[in-house]
């Protein structure tokens, strides 16, 4: 049984359809990556999931069960740490972590116990009576973190969990990530639009642009989409782009900013005969750079452009849920 199953989900805003007709499957005990820019439908489909939104259409079974017809049920499985803030920055870190508890029901030596392993597995509890406005933003994530464990959910939400945050810092909430999951089996459910966390701790990836589930696959199965190996070139005329035809070159694009993208089998093999063949066509190449795909070289042949920051269904999302809080 997936712990996370979606048939033809929608999701619109008035006019703006936010989700688009998504499906897709999340495995037990996986952790299962949403990547794409702002604006592409991922925050919208995890507030879907965890019964912040009802959807407009399609179905989305979560835990054994339905979002719309079980949503208490749903809360009862799930942990979630939502993008922007959550946690009461006037509390303490213990305090934050004892009212969290007791909304899912947890008291005494059990939730007291559980605060102090949940606080030094992310490395807070010496500054368990500091009150959050003097935490780094770092140190206010793991606190969300260890907060949405309090009641053991089977899947936990993750939204953007590391944006913001300087590379030391999110390369400290990969190691918490990928803890949970090996220590508790936990299914994880990750929103990101940073390639590199996608591709570090994720089972399998789904890539979203405009409400729309593009691609799907573990990251070696997404680069194949792409091939081998990737040129760029910067040529000193952009009228010399027609002019870099040869068999070994599978596929050549000019790119927003001048370059020249070229997908080869081997690279190496490759760039002897592309200068050669630049010789013989009179084309001058000023710069030369390869490496091997990327995700975002995926994300760049799929949709013709880079993931890029934008606003969009995110920013309506937000507004959204933070005009519920005031009420």
């Amino acid at each position: 049984m997936n712990a996370i199953e979606v048939e033809n989900l929608v999701k619109k805003y008035g006019d703006f359809e936010a989700v688009k007709g998504i499906s897709f499957n999340v495995r037990r005990g996986e952790i299962f990556a949403f990547l794409g820019p702002n604006g592409a439908g991922k925050t919208t489909t995890v507030h879907v999931l965890t019964t912040l939104l009802k959807p407009t259409a399609g179905k989305a079974i979560v835990a054994g069960h339905d979002v719309v017809k079980e949503p208490i049920a749903v809360r009862k499985k799930i942990g979630i740490v939502f993008q922007d803030p959550s946690v009461d920055r006037e509390l303490t870190a213990y305090e934050n972590m004892l009212i969290h508890g007791r909304i899912y029901g947890l008291s005494g030596n059990e939730l007291k116990e559980k605060i102090e392993r949940l606080l030094k597995f992310v490395e807070l509890w010496e500054f368990k009576d500091r009150p959050l406005k003097f935490f780094s933003g770092g140190m206010q994530r793991r606190l969300e973190i260890a907060r949405s464990l309090l009641h053991e959910p089977e899947i936990l939400f993750l939204d953007e969990p590391t944006i913001g945050l300087d590379p030391q810092t999110r390369a400290h909430i990969w190691d918490y990530i990928r803890a949970m999951k090996e220590e508790h089996n936990m299914t994880i459910f990750l929103t990101t639009h940073y390639m590199d966390e996608a591709e570090q701790l994720a089972d399998r990836i789904a890539i979203m642009d405009h409400g729309k589930i593009i691609a799907e696959g573990t990251a070696e199965e997404l680069k194949k989409l792409v091939g081998n190996d990737i040129i760029y070139l910067k040529l000193q005329a952009r009228e010399d782009l027609k002019c870099l035809k040869a068999d070994f070159i599978k596929g050549c694009r000019l790119l927003p900013d001048g370059r020249v993208r070229l997908d080869v089998d081997n690279a190496a093999e490759a760039l002897p005969r592309l200068f050669e063949l630049a010789k013989e066509s009179g084309v001058k190449i000023l710069e030369v750079t390869y490496h091997r795909p990327t995700l975002n070289d995926v994300f760049l042949h799929l949709t013709g452009r880079e993931i890029r920051d934008e606003g969009g269904e995110g920013n309506v999302a937000r507004m959204i849920m933070k005009a519920r809080m005031r009420r």
